[in-house]
């Protein structure tokens, strides 16, 4: 599997890389397939808060047949960094995982594609730092908020199968989530 190691504000060493791909490399243990596009890993140094404190923000996405994975940690060691992160990474795996065995998602689990794809920004009254365009599938609203958990995001566009309908589910301050479903006026 080939692992696509970047850096920002650092160097990645040789040996640094290696352990990337090492720790990051045990996920695949998981799926016999990994799927289109390939796993990323962003090490970034970055100024604490305080006087003289760096800290080391390690950043994986893994795209696995029609899902993505994603975690995120920082700590004042690179090293630890990506062992946090892997950790993290391997228990949303088993995780998501164990629910398709139970039956959540159905017999067709890795079937669709899902790998997003980053444009050039727009930049016009205001200012769109990012542009993310990404393929979408139908799904329900358990498969859409089991999704959006998996990215810890707080929203999440998709095709609401059960409406026909371009869908939002979303966490709310309560805890709980929410859905918009457009309707014609």
């Amino acid at each position: 599997m080939n692992i696509n190691v970047r850096g920002k504000n650092t160097e990645v060493t040789p040996a640094l890389r290696d352990y990337v791909e090492k720790r990051v490399g045990k996920i695949t243990r998981y799926f016999n397939n990994i799927g289109p596009g390939e796993p990323s890993v962003v090490l970034t140094v970055a100024k604490g808060k305080g006087d003289n404190v760096v800290m080391h923000i390690v950043e994986v996405t893994v795209p696995v047949n029609g899902m993505l994975f994603r975690a995120q940690e920082s700590t004042n060691d690179m090293y630890s960094s990506i062992d946090l992160v892997s950790s993290k990474m391997e228990k949303q795996i088993e995780k998501y995982k164990t629910r398709i065995m139970k039956g959540a998602r159905g017999k067709n689990a890795f079937k669709a594609e899902f790998a997003p794809i980053v444009g050039e920004p727009v930049v016009g009254e205001f200012e769109v730092a990012r542009t993310k365009r990404f393929a979408i599938r139908p799904m329900g609203v358990d498969e859409a908020i089991m999704e959006m958990n998996l990215l810890n995001h707080d929203f999440y566009l998709f095709f609401n199968a059960d409406e026909d309908v371009m869908s939002v589910v979303y966490r709310r301050k309560a805890g709980d989530y929410g859905l918009l479903v457009p309707r014609m006026r």
